[in-house]
């Protein structure tokens, strides 16, 4: 069957899945049902009551709908095409990462006795090395195989407190696992690395570990397309935080801020944007109880961060002026992390596309990759914002969109 391609340019995207699904003979509640979807939510897509923003929900409707060239639903130019991947973005790091997950020993053999606090100190050298290297997913996939035999080794192995403080490393281990391979695992291995990550972190019955464990959860149902899922785990794990607030550590503090975070983005994708701003609020004032330059060491929640923040969930609002104006008053370079900057960036790159300003959004799109090179490679909103450039970009720019494009395997042929 015909993809569609001889759709009439002016037809939008709506209308575009409409007759797709049509013709396919689906009804609105099955096609939904495959994107985990309502049939209310796919009807106001069809009918432009809403607009699909998410990049996740995009390509399981064109697999659904056997499309596979995502062109065919956006629209733009038939000779630019828009591979609709069969898998996720590929890593050379994900075999041995999979192998340490999923073909975890069951045994109990006497082992080498793990110094879990030297264990510990390893594994915060390698959240380090996240926020700091431009390819963080190759430096510390490197790494993580041994980590996580190690820590799977120490929480089998030791007792009492030296146990307790064993699964929270593993707790530690399995989240920045699911940062190191979020966009690159299989499905199957993000659910399984964020359900041991929470799992660790409950039997170390440590309200700090849990709360960050359910962070990561929270990112992954949200990335996922499980929006509500996200919030609720995100508000339930600032509920067990929150009675310790008043005397609580910097770093309860640091995840607590977090959470208000990420509860304020997952609510902008949504559109609610009161909440969102609520949320970010909240955020904003545990940030400022914090020390000055306080930085969490794994979420790098701190004043940096909210205002990043502020960013993020203004564009994902579609309030391009809010967010390219809080933008302009950002000095990205008091943010430790190099991961969170160049996101930053791909973050204003959205906002001047929202305003049809490309030659401004390939500029930042640029700086984005010449500081995270893997961040923009793989991250799907940064990659969509690259061929859209490329599709879109104004002649005199297709030469450099190209690049970019080409550079973060993007197929320009």
């Amino acid at each position: 069957m015909s993809d569609g391609t001889d759709f009439p340019p002016e037809l939008s995207m709506g209308e575009r899945i409409k007759v797709l699904r049509e013709s396919r003979g689906m009804s609105r509640p099955v096609l939904a049902g495959l994107c985990g979807r309502g049939p209310d939510w796919l009807k106001k897509i069809e009918t432009g009551e809403r607009e699909l923003r998410s990049h996740t929900l995009l390509l399981r409707l064109a697999a659904a709908l056997q499309v596979s060239d995502l062109s065919v639903i956006t629209g733009g130019p038939a000779e630019v095409a828009q591979p609709v991947p069969v898998g996720r973005l590929s890593h050379p790091a994900m075999p041995a990462i999979w192998t340490a997950v999923m073909q975890r020993t069951l045994s109990r053999a006497p082992a080498e006795p793990v110094d879990v606090a030297a264990l510990q100190g390893r594994i915060d050298q390698t959240w380090r090395l996240w926020h700091t290297s431009g390819n963080n997913r190759t430096e510390v996939g490197a790494l993580l195989p041994e980590l996580i035999r190690t820590a799977e080794t120490a929480a089998h192995t030791l007792t009492g407190q030296d146990r307790r403080s064993a699964l929270v490393a593993l707790s530690d281990v399995y989240r920045l696992t699911g940062q190191a391979t979020a966009y690159v695992a299989p499905p199957e291995l993000a659910w399984v690395v964020a359900d041991r990550a929470l799992a660790a972190a409950q039997e170390a019955d440590d309200p700090a570990a849990i709360a960050a464990a359910a962070w990561n959860m929270g990112n992954i149902l949200r990335e996922t397309s499980y929006p509500e899922e996200a919030l609720r785990v995100a508000t339930e794990a600032a509920g067990l935080i929150r009675p310790h607030l008043a005397d609580a550590p910097a770093d309860w503090r640091g995840i607590y801020g977090a959470l208000q975070l990420h509860a304020a983005v997952t609510c902008a994708r949504e559109g609610r944007e009161g909440d969102a701003w609520r949320y970010w609020d909240a955020g904003d004032q545990v940030a400022k109880s914090l020390p000055v330059g306080y930085v969490h060491p794994s979420t790098v929640f701190g004043r940096a961060n909210v205002d990043f923040h502020a960013v993020s969930v203004a564009t994902d609002l579609r309030a391009a002026s809010k967010a390219l104006s809080l933008a302009d008053d950002i000095d990205p370079d008091v943010m430790p992390s190099t991961e969170r900057r160049a996101r930053l960036w791909v973050e204003v790159a959205r906002g001047h596309l929202q305003r049809g300003d490309r030659t401004a959004a390939l500029h930042v799109m640029n700086l984005a990759h010449r500081i995270g090179a893997e961040t923009v490679t793989y991250t799907p909103s940064a990659r969509s914002v690259a061929a859209d450039l490329w599709r879109r970009a104004p002649r005199a720019l297709r030469g450099e969109a190209g690049r970019l494009a080409e550079a973060i395997g993007i197929s320009t042929a």
